[in-house]
């Protein structure tokens, strides 16, 4: 269980890191970007979980496919709602 959650936060780590070097990041700290993008690939692993009914396993290339579609979400989520908030 604990390999399968860890692998959604590098995943969503690295989708994070991948996401902050193509979108402007507008002046905001690439780490804040990162640690958000890693908090969506959690909670989107989580839902896939919760979704499918599928156990938290090693390696699930479903749940990892959706923890980086939720990751970018959230990503583009958060640069947006900071955008409109400086």
């Amino acid at each position: 269980m604990l390999v399968g959650v860890f692998g959604w936060i590098v995943l969503g780590t690295i989708v994070g890191f991948i996401a902050s070097k193509i979108v402007s990041l507008r002046g905001d700290d690439p780490r804040m970007g990162i640690a958000a993008s890693a908090v969506g690939a959690l909670i989107g692993g989580w839902l896939y979980t919760l979704l499918s009914g599928a156990g938290v396993t090693p390696f699930n290339p479903k749940s990892l496919v959706f923890a980086a579609i939720a990751a970018a979400l959230v990503l583009v989520a958060f640069h947006s709602w900071r955008w409109k908030v400086a």
